[in-house]
């Protein structure tokens, strides 16, 4: 790739164009060259050239060095091919790839494969939770966490991974040299350590609304899939849902308690189909993993000891209640077995220690031994 594709990749960034269709297309059709070169001869002519004129590539790379970020193009091994299908995509106005994406921490192509935890900003102590529960849980099993670095449920996503040691990978909508929030910057500091971070405004730059939404199709596109925790019904979440859909990407949502207004879009999602309901990682692990390679959990929790006794003694020893001494002839009546089967199976119960015969004939269940050493 040439330096001036480089160079005018830079330049197109800067104008803050993310997510344009326009600019896509342009660039799809004839280049990033023609296209920067192309908006710089405007100039005064036109509302972009005015902007182009005001951006210069050679101080947006000095900032780039400076704080010891990378600026990826289409065609550097390191880029993620992943984000080249936004370009067969549209949600809310906004398609189309990045122009080029800036990067710190650990190389891309070792954090594919992510899941993305998003949801509120002002989430309540049962999101914080969950989504940090889920993304240690995620991470643990070997998967990168993908968020945005906000407030909220990002920041408890990110937290969960680094407390499991494993990777994470923040997406944020400003340039590197500030990542936003700024009260985040211990946080943002440490996912740079355990991960990186990534955006395509250059160093320098603040956050607008239009960015935070393109920042979104990037969110999806560079996960697997993506879980939806707490997010009201207008929410940066839903739009991150939205674009993980039309990317084709597995879409979750935890359920919370339906008094909460921050409910609203996850449980849409679980009524509409648009998502599947998960609790917990291995709901999240089995949903991404392909098919046959991961056991699918029964329903059924754990199985007890008693589950394996064959169903004629179960039935007689669920029939017996605590502290009592039941006859033989009570326990036929109770289960409708015969007196025969009554008496092989409670001889079964009674070699394996399920239940205990009296003198008298009767049989109880056996007692727990107390500190003194009788039983109760």
């Amino acid at each position: 790739m040439s330096v001036g594709e480089r160079r005018a990749r830079m330049g197109l960034c800067g104008l803050g164009a993310m997510g344009s269709p326009a600019v896509a297309e342009a660039v799809a059709a004839v280049g990033a060259e023609a296209v920067w070169e192309g908006l710089r001869a405007e100039m005064e002519s036109s509302a972009m050239g005015r902007r182009a004129a005001a951006v210069d590539p050679d101080v947006i790379a000095r900032a780039t060095a400076a704080c010891g970020s990378r600026f990826l193009i289409p065609g550097d091994s390191e880029w993620p091919a992943e984000v080249d299908l936004l370009a067969g995509v549209s949600v809310g106005g906004q398609a189309g790839p990045p122009l080029g994406l800036w990067v710190r921490g650990t190389e891309l192509p070792a954090l594919t494969g992510g899941v993305a935890v998003v949801g509120a900003r002002a989430c309540t102590t049962y999101g914080e939770q969950v989504a940090a529960t889920l993304a240690a849980d995620v991470a643990a099993a070997g998967r990168p966490v993908v968020s945005g670095l906000a407030f909220g449920i990002d920041a408890a996503a990110h937290r969960g991974a680094l407390g499991s040691r494993g990777l994470t990978l923040g997406v944020v909508a400003s340039g590197l040299d500030q990542p936003y929030p700024s009260a985040n910057a211990r946080l943002a500091d440490a996912v740079i350590g355990q991960g990186a971070l990534v955006s395509e405004m250059p160093p320098g730059y603040r956050p607008t609304r239009y960015a935070f939404l393109a920042r979104n199709r990037l969110i999806a596109a560079l996960s697997a899939g993506v879980v939806v925790v707490e997010a009201s019904a207008r929410s940066g979440a839903k739009n991150t849902a939205s674009w993980a859909s039309a990317l084709g990407r597995p879409v979750m949502a935890v359920p919370g308690p339906v008094t909460s207004s921050l409910t609203a879009t996850p449980h849409r999602l679980i009524r509409e189909g648009e998502a599947v309901l998960v609790g917990s990682a291995d709901d999240v692990l089995s949903l991404l993993a392909p098919l046959g390679t991961r056991e699918e959990p029964d329903g059924r929790g754990e199985s007890r000891p008693i589950d394996a006794l064959p169903s004629g003694p179960r039935e007689l020893r669920e029939s017996i209640r605590a502290r009592e001494s039941v006859s033989v002839a009570e326990l036929a009546a109770r289960t409708g077995q015969s007196m025969v089967d009554v008496l092989a199976n409670l001889a079964e119960l009674i070699e394996r220690g399920w239940v205990q015969e009296e003198p008298d004939g009767t049989v109880r269940l056996p007692g727990r031994p107390t500190a003194q050493g009788q039983e109760k």
